[in-house]
């Protein structure tokens, strides 16, 4: 996700996001544990949406 469509997210979205990303993180990394996976970049890339949208939830003060 880019940073201008995390910014027109509702706050109820932003959570849904959140989660979403920080659940693909997980499935990422117990893949590349059991087998390597190709693009290990996609791990990193996963990493840093999670992190885009807690900056924009604290923004907005979400919780």
């Amino acid at each position: 996700m880019k940073n201008s469509e995390i910014k027109k997210l509702s706050p109820s979205e932003i959570k849904t996001q959140i989660l979403a990303q920080k659940e693909i993180v997980s499935k990422l990394k117990f893949s590349h544990a059991i087998s390597p996976i190709e693009n290990t970049s996609s791990i990193r890339k996963a990493k840093k949406a999670v992190a885009r949208l807690l900056t924009e939830a604290t923004k907005k003060d979400i919780k």
